[in-house]
């Protein structure tokens, strides 16, 4: 199977800047804390999916020790993020990525539904299909695959609304591409999503109270 590049796109979980929509139900420093194990969960799991190359594409401090403390890191390609919004960003990346391989996954670390069996599934997808794309319940997307690059899968989209994925399928739809689509998965975002959280990962949240 040839080499799927997987593309983290990844903020350092501090304080007051990380997952700032759930401070109010957790803190923090508790917020930030699901940050990180909600990030090391998801290299883990694309370092034990072994499709590919990983790459951590992160803000805002490539030098801050964070990175260099990482378990894992030693297995990573470090970038720093383009400026600009979220889809400046990981157009950067997927452009970037696709010039060293056929095909990538981009990723964020927010679903930890997404583990290295699903990552290896959608990898394979690839091998037939255009792109790929892991849909979650709150419409976006949790993975994005992609065999070649289009700007218009990552210009002019609303990000963190619930229009994302479907504007990227019409976009996909467009492009004449072909495109696997995963069942729906569950990310955290939202003091709603907690429960769910607790629910089906326990060892993410007991530590962030």
């Amino acid at each position: 199977m040839k080499p799927v590049r997987i593309l983290i796109m990844a903020k350092e979980p501090r304080p007051g800047l990380a997952k700032t929509r759930l401070i109010p139900a957790l803190g923090e420093e508790n917020a930030a804390t699901l940050a990180d194990r909600l990030f090391q969960r998801t290299l883990q799991q694309a370092l034990a999916a072994n499709v590919g190359p990983v790459e951590l594409h992160i803000t805002p401090d490539r030098d801050a020790p964070y990175w260099r403390e990482l378990p894992g890191a030693e297995r990573c390609t470090f970038f720093s993020q383009a400026e600009g919004d979220l889809g400046a960003r990981m157009a950067a990346a997927a452009r970037n990525g696709l010039a060293q391989e056929e095909a990538v996954l981009i990723i964020g670390t927010d679903c930890p539904d997404l583990d290295a069996n699903q990552l290896r599934t959608m990898a394979q997808s690839l091998h037939s299909y255009d792109c790929c794309l892991c849909p979650v319940t709150d419409g976006g997307y949790a993975l994005l695959g992609l065999r070649h690059f289009s700007d218009t899968l990552f210009t002019d989209i609303p990000w963190s609304t619930a229009d994302v994925a479907q504007i990227t399928r019409d976009r996909v739809n467009a492009l004449g591409w072909t495109c696997y689509e995963s069942d729906y998965l569950h990310d955290v975002d939202e003091p709603g999503d907690l429960q769910r959280l607790t629910e089906n990962h326990p060892e993410l949240v007991s530590p962030a109270g």
